[in-house]
């Protein structure tokens, strides 16, 4: 019997969540250590599956079944895949440099950190990343749907709690009733599938290894794919119905936004494309117009507002509807350059993401602004946390060297044989991104201090320099070294062009 590597990398955030309720609430530091413990255990378990990963053989590996409910075809199904692999690190990377953001400062007069009941924070952050695991991992369409509300549950309790006071509970619920929205759509949709499969094959089943060869027709693919894919891509930001995403970023605590900007907006994406583009093939060919406008719009119009913003996690969040929507853009292509493009640009925005908010964080601690006008010099004074923003804004300039690069280039030219004239149009956030990149690098780090943060601003802790050193390794060795990643994605291509009919 092989070790259930899945299965342990999804139970153990859950696991810890209940082990960490069940301690004292006045041992707080014993509740940081058992949290950094199970996350640092979740980050080996994924890096073990993403190296181990046979990328010759291809297809879904370290695969586990378990019937649950045979009457009803309901299994723990799991497996990954090139798609998917890449995302169980990044789970496992932003859970633990999240949990390393939120360990606090010993300095009583920087509030870093969590200091209001961690022990809730991190059960509520950890049933969140199990969640999230158990989405990339799953096969069984009704598994990855019960995980995803699992997801996406806690992120209300962690933002109106936990949030920036002004906002926290405008955020949460906005963010709540959009992806609850959303998901009750795409649940209408799952369930059609499976009736109409039931119809077909006579076989009651979720498994979606069986749903792939369900013979669905043609109208009911084009009839239901847009409310299944739209659905779960308002978790992925899509526009229109990006609008909860900023709210949500600005409202949520950091280590919070790393996980809302870094991980579960790639969930959106991740179930549109296994649900949406992978299960209604024909669906996705006929409406895949539609879904490029949708995201060719996000990419230009969340560049623009993000250049305009004043407030720094403000224009990280419209910087990530921006990013989503090259994600969305290269999905929306179904060729081969599109497709590996807005897998690696997945991994490659959320760990940038995640780096972003961490840094913004850390300033916002210690200077108790985030507005860019009333901050200055931060260079000086934290200059770890300056390089890692450096880093992660050439990242999302897409230049080459970085990871951003590595997913971008590929995007473009995966629209550009689609359709010339969305690449063209997309290709404006480019410049855009580098202007207001470069401009609030400038502000924040390189401007003077201004005159009442003067010996009020201290320097970041040891744990926070190497959540920054972790985040910053991997964005550099993908973009020097792409092989670590492109191939993989690209056997998860394979299948999915394969479904589409060598498209």
């Amino acid at each position: 019997m092989n070790f259930p590597v899945l299965s342990a990398i999804t139970f153990t955030p859950m696991v810890a969540a209940l082990i960490i309720l069940m301690m004292p609430s006045h041992r707080r530091n014993e509740t940081r250590a058992v949290a950094l413990a199970s996350a640092t255990f979740a980050l080996l378990l994924s890096l073990w599956v993403y190296f181990s990963y046979d990328q010759s053989l291809g297809g879904y590996q370290f695969v586990e079944k378990y019937n649950w409910l045979p009457a009803l075809g309901i299994s723990l199904h799991f497996g990954v895949d090139g798609m998917s692999a890449p995302l169980v690190l990044l789970t496992g990377v932003v859970m633990f440099t999240g949990v390393l953001i939120s360990w606090g400062d010993e300095d009583p007069h920087v509030k870093a950190g969590i200091q209001d009941r961690p022990r809730e924070f991190f059960a509520f952050l950890f049933l969140l990343a199990g969640g999230v695991f158990g989405v990339f991992v799953s096969l069984d369409l009704f598994m990855l749907f019960f995980f995803y509300e699992i997801a996406v549950f806690p992120m209300y309790l962690l933002i109106a709690i936990w949030g920036w006071v002004v906002t926290r509970e405008y955020a949460a619920m906005k963010l709540t009733l959009y992806l609850f929205v959303g998901s009750v759509v795409s649940l209408v949709g799952v369930l059609v599938m499976y009736w109409t499969q039931y119809k077909n094959t006579g076989i009651l089943s979720f498994d979606m290894l069986v749903m792939e060869n369900a013979g669905f027709s043609q109208a009911l693919q084009i009839a239901w794919f847009l409310p299944v894919f739209l659905g779960f891509a308002v978790l992925g930001g899509i526009w229109p119905f990006h609008n909860w995403s900023p709210d949500g970023h600005v409202a949520a605590p950091t280590a919070v936004s790393m996980f809302h900007a870094g991980v579960l907006m790639k969930l959106g994406a991740f179930a549109a494309l296994r649900v949406g583009i992978m299960l209604l093939p024909e669906g996705a060919k006929y409406w895949s117009w539609l879904i490029m406008t949708f995201a060719g719009i996000a990419v230009v119009y969340g560049a623009y507002i993000a250049f305009v913003q004043t407030d720094m996690k403000y224009m990280i969040g419209f910087s990530s509807v921006s990013h989503m929507g090259l994600v969305m853009l290269g999905l929306s292509t179904l060729n081969r350059d599109g497709l590996t493009g807005a897998g690696v640009q997945m991994f490659s925005h959320g760990v940038m993401t995640a780096l972003f908010f961490a840094v913004t964080g850390m300033i916002y601690d210690r200077a108790h602004t985030r507005m860019i006008p009333e901050l200055g010099g931060m260079m000086k004074i934290m200059p770890f946390a300056g390089v890692g923003f450096i880093i992660g804004g050439l990242v999302s300039m897409g230049m080459p060297g970085f990871s951003g690069f590595v997913a971008e280039f590929p995007i473009f030219m995966g629209v550009w044989q689609k359709q010339w004239l969305v690449a063209v149009i997309a290709s404006i956030s480019i410049v855009i991104t580098a202007a207001y990149i470069m401009t609030n690098i400038r502000k924040v780090f390189f401007a003077e201090l201004p005159e009442k943060l003067h010996g009020h601003v201290g320097d970041i802790t040891v744990l926070d320099k190497i959540a920054i050193v972790t985040l910053c390794i991997l964005m550099i060795g993908l973009g020097l070294f792409p092989g670590l990643m492109v191939p993989m994605v690209q056997t998860g291509v394979e299948n999915i062009l394969r479904l589409l009919g060598g498209a």
